[in-house]
């Protein structure tokens, strides 16, 4: 298993994903979230095909505090089904590594 993830999520606006953003940084969950939109979205949705704008929340963390990550995103998010995914993070600068680690909570 990987030590480290990127958890994405996206949400309608930018205030939205601000507010996820600083959640998630205020509790440690994770050392960094990156906001990057708008992005359009195309999806089925209910047996049609939906086209919405949305924002981008990309969380960088710790694998082990992911189960509190999903907790404290599902707590605000406006969505009935939230997009939240974690990827692994296979490799990265020793030193970036090092800063994220110190940033985030330890897993109890």
């Amino acid at each position: 298993m990987y030590e480290y993830i990127q958890v994405a999520t996206t949400v309608a606006t930018e205030e939205e994903a601000g507010m996820i953003a600083g959640l998630l940084v205020e509790k440690r969950l994770a050392a960094c979230v990156q906001v990057v939109g708008p992005i359009t979205s195309r999806y089925r949705w209910q047996g049609k095909i939906e086209t919405a704008g949305e924002y981008l929340c990309l969380a960088k963390s710790r694998a082990a505090l992911y189960p509190e990550i999903e907790a404290a995103i599902k707590a605000v998010h406006p969505y009935e089904v939230a997009e939240i995914i974690a990827t692994p993070v296979i490799a990265g600068s020793k030193e970036y590594l090092a800063w994220l680690g110190a940033e985030v909570k330890e897993p109890s």
